[in-house]
C-alpha cells in the first residue's frame, strides 16, 4: 500500500513549529536529543546552558510537538523528566505555506506580534 503523506499543518501549527525552531538554542537542543534522550540536568551540562533557560526552551519545543517529555523514577526514587525528539516531518513549499496561511486564526496573529506592534 502506498504511504499516505501527513496532513498539511494548519497556519497556527506551522507558526508554532517555525517559531520554536527559529532559535539557535532550540535547534541545538533538538540536535542533541537526536543523539539520545536525556534529562534536563545532563542535557544542560551537555549543551552548556543553565537549567532554567533550558527548561524554558524545552517547554517551547514540547508545546510545538517537536520533543516529548516523560517523567520517570530513578533508582533512588527521584522523579526525573526525560526528553526525546518526537517524530516529525514538515515540508515547506509555497503551496503548503499558502494553505496554512489561509487557516491562521486571529489569536495566532495577535500572539506573534511584539509589544511595540500591539501598541499601534
Amino acid at each position: 500500500m502506498p504511504e499516505v503523506p501527513p496532513p498539511a499543518p494548519t497556519g497556527d501549527e506551522l507558526l508554532k513549529v517555525l517559531s520554536a525552531l527559529g532559535n539557535p538554542h532550540r535547534m541545538r537542543i533538538v540536535a542533541a536529543l537526536m543523539e539520545s534522550r536525556n534529562y534536563v540536568s545532563a542535557l544542560a551540562r551537555e549543551i552548556g546552558m543553565g537549567r532554567p533557560l533550558l527548561h524554558m526552551h524545552l517547554q517551547r519545543l514540547e508545546a510545538a510537538g517537536l520533543v516529548v517529555g516523560t517523567l520517570e523514577l530513578a533508582q533512588d526514587g527521584k522523579a526525573m523528566k526525560y526528553f526525546e525528539v518526537a517524530p516529525f516531518f514538515y515540508e515547506l513549499t509555497p503551496h503548503v505555506i499558502a494553505r496554512a496561511a489561509a487557516t491562521i486564526t486571529e489569536t495566532a496573529d495577535r500572539t506573534d506580534r511584539t509589544p511595540k506592534e500591539e501598541a499601534k
